[in-house]
């Protein structure tokens, strides 16, 4: 991350997960990095898109300490237990759908609220991860309802939110990234450990895209090897 400053502040949330964690191997072994503190259920402070006091608990727990310019949103869901995407509209179920939007959009939503405040007030950069199948004008195969418009839904608010966030912040980068299919537990049902590349080998890619912005890129969809993607 040549981009940012020489000893810079990392904050990685879902650091738990695969991709997640990879992120925080590279940054914590990233010479520039001056500190990368990662985020999930049960880190301390523990934070829970399930549970949006907790959201707000979490950053104020870090209010005190560093600046951050780098701060990732690695968390996210595509089934669980008892449910995976859903190939018909005869699928569709209110539990399935608010458990999807609560992870992919809602929680990032309130991250987005509570954390860009945290951001160093020089060049900073917070990146949403998104998916691909949450774009609409790419959407020649259907399926997958809930994931599809929950992603498209976290895209929506992370276009809106960089719009007013530029006017507060004019170095801030804000940003949805698709990391491509990764093999991981999120992406095991459907191949991923086959077809999907390793995590840290997709965070690598996306390390160097985010390096590679500039404050005209922020509200934009982007791809793990840089290129853009249609709303």
């Amino acid at each position: 991350m040549d981009s940012l400053p020489e000893g810079f502040h990392a904050l990685v949330i879902g650091s738990s997960g695969a991709i997640g964690a990879a992120f925080v191997d590279l940054l914590g072994n990233a010479p520039r990095c001056a500190s990368v503190r990662g985020l999930h259920r049960q880190s301390m402070p523990p934070l829970d898109f399930a549970d949006e006091a907790s959201i707000a608990q979490a950053a104020r727990a870090l209010e005190d300490g560093p600046r951050y310019h780098l701060v990732i949103n690695a968390a996210g869901v595509l089934h669980g237990p008892g449910f995976t995407p859903e190939k018909r509209l005869a699928d569709l179920n209110y539990p399935q759908m608010l458990a999807t939007f609560q992870a992919n959009a809602f929680g990032p939503a309130l991250l987005m609220r509570h954390f860009t405040p945290l951001l160093a007030n020089e060049r900073a950069i917070m990146a949403m991860l998104s998916a691909k199948v949450g774009s609409i004008g790419d959407n020649r195969l259907g399926g997958w309802y809930s994931y599809r418009a929950s992603k498209a839904a976290l895209n929506m608010m992370v276009r809106t939110a960089a719009i007013e966030l530029a006017r507060s912040r004019k170095e801030a980068v804000l940003v949805a990234l698709h990391p491509g299919t990764v093999a991981s537990s999120l992406s095991r049902p459907f191949r991923g450990d086959s077809i999907g590349r390793p995590a840290r080998d997709a965070a690598a890619d996306m390390l160097r895209v985010l390096d590679a912005l500039t404050p005209a890129d922020s509200g934009t969809f982007k791809a793990y090897d840089g290129s853009a993607l249609p709303w």
